[in-house]
């Protein structure tokens, strides 16, 4: 006998239905409801009828074959034998990130398809990957930020049992895998929490809608809801940690914050599975309590997203000032900043927000606890055309800034693709089937792009089937010039940064970093190591008296006499002992 459960304060009545036959379920107390319904073989569908009403899948059902609307199938996630056995995911100071979007980063755009591309990561030198949100969400093909299934895996890229075999292969391959996962709202289309409870919020919005419940009535249940999925993915699936998305809008006055208790929680699931398991959070609030431990008033995370050194690589790039970029004049000292602080805005007035934003690192938070990027998918794909950096500046000029990001203390973030300066864009993409949501997506997107100076006409239609088309890698680019040379490029820093103890050194004040703002030149110092790259695009001789060998040049860069002899947009690494700190008085 099995005995279905589902949380529904709502509802007078409530009743499973298996296989399309109703069962009355029983009131259990605090909200939930029990029926007992025979044994269920995998496959079978089944639902919740809540006063009399449509069959609606189970809040927490691990798989939806039909789609977000139509009932939730039993899967048992015990059944897959795994070979990862004695995979610990390396120390987070030795991270470098990957991130991918299953749909685009293959033709085929499954799960079991990109396990066919591992192997390519693996020989590119990261060490972990970071898969953008697969909770079932509406249609066929989107970026998956806008779930309604939260415990179900996608089913058009394979569903959970692809998933499981996708991390398997990966931790076979030395790879660690974090899932993006989005707590903070729910799509609009195919959402029927509400019907259940209180899951949701009017007190408070987001950019997407409705907040979720964190700290109104019924919020412990909505809590245990996003700690038991998470506990899903880390337990069952075997993925190594968790980005939490946008976590600026989880709106929570409650005195022991929701982000608190999910990382208590994650620390006591890590110490009965005897595995290392990671939180990231995904912030533009450069709040550094994301990172600082409970006994110092913080919350307890493992790592924080920044997005300063992309917005001052960017600006100095391609000279755009638009949006969030008004905060960044394009200084190659801004960047420095970056590198030798963790992030620019550090308290400092924010022209963009109007007011001082941000917070100083502990000093003895390591560098390591941030992640940052020369691009990510927000900063690709939130543009009208998905433009890649390489669409807006040569891809040659942008040997400098990759050697900035992949040496840097920070965990670097990789974009899929852009190891190899991918020729496609990566676009916004739906495939709502509720055209007047899809019609809402149009004007949402042509609105939010028009704050950041677009025209309606230059935004593409993330409804059109070719948005997503013109997305997807063409990995034959690889083997041709100029991709061919870029990925070269990443391959040797990356073993660089492997094989150079410095290079792993993320101590505040292990640091030191210079930008010369006239010539566009940064010069960073860590340990014996000193990275001397363009920013400015002019290039030219740069001075690093002691410079003794030449670790890595990009193509038309050296190290000659005394000098880093910097194409334009090029870098040199080179081995030079540090200067000697003059002795305290």
């Amino acid at each position: 006998m099995t005995t279905l459960r589902v949380w529904a304060p709502r509802p007078r009545s409530v009743a499973a239905v298996v296989d399309g036959r109703a069962v009355p379920a029983r009131p259990a107390g605090g909200g939930w409801w029990e029926a007992e319904v025979g044994e269920l073989a995998p496959g079978t569908r089944y639902g919740w009828s809540l006063d009399g009403g449509p069959v609606r899948p189970d809040p927490r059902g691990a798989r939806l074959p039909d789609g977000v609307t139509g009932p939730s199938a039993v899967v048992d996630l015990a059944a897959h034998a795994w070979g990862d056995d004695g995979f610990r995911a390396p120390p987070l100071g030795s991270w470098v990130i990957y991130e991918l979007h299953v749909g685009t980063f293959t033709p085929e755009g499954t799960l079991d398809a990109a396990i066919g591309r591992l192997d390519h990561l693996v020989e590119l030198g990261v060490t972990t990957v970071e898969v953008m949100p697969v909770a079932a969400f509406p249609g066929r093909h989107g970026w998956g930020y806008d779930g309604v299934g939260l415990y179900a895996v996608h089913e058009p890229y394979g569903g959970p049992h692809a998933l499981q075999r996708f991390v398997d292969a990966c931790h076979r391959r030395g790879l660690a895998v974090v899932l993006d996962v989005v707590y903070n709202h729910l799509g609009p289309s195919g959402n029927h929490l509400g019907e259940f409870g209180p899951y949701l919020t009017d007190r408070a919005a987001t950019p997407w809608g409705d907040a979720v419940n964190l700290d109104g009535p019924g919020s412990d249940e909505v809590r245990a809801f996003l700690v038991d999925n998470a506990r899903q993915w880390l337990r069952d699936v075997h993925v190594d940690g968790l980005r939490l998305d946008a976590v600026q809008t989880l709106h929570d006055r409650s005195a022991h914050p929701f982000l608190a208790e999910l990382a208590e929680e994650v620390a006591a699931l890590a110490a009965s599975l005897g595995r290392p398991l990671v939180l990231i959070a995904e912030t533009d609030a450069n709040d550094p309590r994301l990172v600082e431990p409970p006994e110092a008033g913080g919350l307890g995370l493992d790592a924080m997203w920044t997005d300063d050194l992309h917005h001052a690589l960017h600006v100095a790039l391609t000279g755009e000032r638009g949006g969030h970029h008004l905060d960044f004049t394009g200084a190659a000292s801004e960047v420095a900043d970056v590198l030798a602080h963790g992030y620019r805005y550090r308290g400092r007035w924010s022209p963009s927000r109007g007011r001082r934003h941000g917070r100083p690192l502990h000093p003895a938070t390591p560098l390591h606890r941030l992640v940052a990027g020369l691009q990510n998918h927000d900063q690709v794909g939130n543009r009208a055309r998905g433009e890649r950096l390489g669409h807006l500046v040569d891809p040659v000029a942008l040997y400098g800034a990759s050697a900035l990001v992949l040496t840097a203390p920070h965990v670097p973030l990789v974009f899929q693709g852009e190891e190899w300066a991918a020729s496609t864009p990566f676009l916004y993409f739906t495939d709502h089937p509720d055209p007047d949501v899809a019609a809402a997506v149009r004007r949402g997107r042509q609105r939010d792009l028009a704050r950041l100076g677009w025209s309606p006409d230059e935004v593409v239609d993330p409804q059109d089937p070719a948005s997503r088309e013109a997305s997807v890698l063409r990995w034959e680019e690889r083997d041709h010039p100029p991709h061919r040379d870029v990925l070269a490029w990443y391959r040797e820093l990356l073993a660089l940064r492997r094989r150079e103890p410095a290079l792993r050194d993320a101590r505040q004040g292990s640091v030191e970093a210079w930008g010369d703002d006239r010539a566009g030149t940064v010069v960073v110092q860590r340990g014996d190591v000193v990275v001397v790259a363009d920013v400015g695009g002019s290039g030219g001789p740069v001075r690093v008296d002691g410079a003794e060998e030449e670790l890595a040049a990009s193509p038309g860069s050296r190290l000659a006499g005394g000098h880093a002899v910097l194409a334009p947009g090029g870098a040199v690494v080179a081995r030079r002992p540090p200067a000697p700190r003059p002795e305290p008085a």
